[in-house]
């Protein structure tokens, strides 16, 4: 239900990140995608002014603005030139005493390292895959196949590819050694959970609420090494792999899964520190939901799964827009 009632006159400063050595049809996407979000803000009412950061330097573009005049709409994925930088963002916001929508510094460096992430889950009691760490060249005890091996500390897909999904033990430790040596970091090897695959929005802090889920279809493939969210099928527009997995608003689970799925929902929200709004990835394997991922500051394009949970229920593009930007503003003193 439809139940915080929202403010339209908040000023709101667009915060987006945009590397100026990406490729330039790249650099175009992400500026129509934020201008998107902004005309949709500007439509309900709300005064925007946007904020590019194409440098390291976040501290300078934000000193020509008071901290008590506007909410930042967290857009800012990372600093540019320094990977894996959106917890760092956020602290340097923070130190500037800017209210800002979505999760904070601390559970943006926890939701950083995958393994932190699992264990948290794993302490709350809501099922996960088998999973085990491999940080070097320890020798490798796994049995489970089929598995699939991801890095732990990267975000969106990134290096996972269909070469992820291993049957063998000498699979395993040639993807293993790709992410120890290619992506240098710890790779993380989980049993593959070959079920349905949900992406459920939730939104609130005190109060929350769950959205209708999307449901990834893999039936279009009949190999087990696409049946998964990779980074193609995530970003690479023209590719198959895109063009089929886009999120199906509809799933017939009955009631009593929903309200399972739901309360593990809540339960993942609440065991890793969200705030404002975030996704969660579960599969459906033999009558048991496993989260696979905890999306903090998910992704809020016009077509995804998050903002299209949101439609369902009657808000629009900007008005669920809005509504993120009054749950930040709730910790806004002059504002709110």
């Amino acid at each position: 239900m439809r139940n915080l009632a929202c403010r339209t006159d908040l000023p709101i400063l667009m915060l987006y990140d945009v590397d100026p050595l990406l490729p330039q049809d790249r650099i175009l996407e992400r500026l129509e995608e934020v201008q998107l979000l902004i005309d949709a803000l500007k439509a309900v009412g709300h005064p925007v002014t946007s904020a590019c950061l194409e440098t390291t330097d976040l501290t300078s573009k934000m000193q020509q603005y008071n901290p008590d005049e506007v909410i930042v709409f967290n857009c800012c994925e990372e600093i540019p030139g320094i990977p894996r930088s959106c917890a760092l963002a956020a602290q340097k916001l923070e130190m500037l005493a800017f209210t800002y929508t979505g999760a904070d510094s601390n559970a943006l460096v926890l939701s950083q390292d995958k393994r932190r992430v699992k264990r948290r889950l794993e302490k709350a009691g809501i099922s996960i895959p088998t999973w085990q760490a491999f940080s070097g060249n320890e020798a490798s005890t796994w049995e489970q196949f089929p598995a699939i091996v991801k890095p732990a500390f990267e975000h969106c897909s990134y290096g996972i590819t269909r070469e992820a999904v291993v049957q063998t033990p000498a699979e395993l430790a040639q993807r293993i050694n790709f992410v120890l040596d290619e992506l240098r970091q710890p790779a993380i090897v989980e049993n593959f959970i070959d079920g349905r695959e949900f992406h459920i929005g939730i939104f609130g802090n005190d109060t929350l609420q769950v959205l209708p889920a999307g449901e990834i279809d893999y039936s279009g493939f009949s190999d087990i090494h696409d049946r998964l969210c990779t980074f193609e099928s995530n970003f690479e527009k023209t590719s198959l792999a895109y063009r089929l997995t886009s999120p199906r608003m509809s799933c017939d689970l009955n009631n009593n899964e929903l309200r399972t799925l739901n309360d593990i929902v809540v339960q993942a929200y609440l065991a890793t520190d969200c705030r404002d709004y975030a996704r969660m990835d579960i599969r459906l394997q033999d009558g048991i939901f496993y989260v696979l991922d905890v999306n903090h500051n998910a992704d809020i394009g016009p077509e995804t799964s998050l903002v299209l949970g949101a439609k369902k229920i009657g808000y629009s593009y900007g008005q669920f827009g809005s509504l993120l930007v009054n749950l930040a503003a709730q910790r806004h003193k002059q504002l709110f």
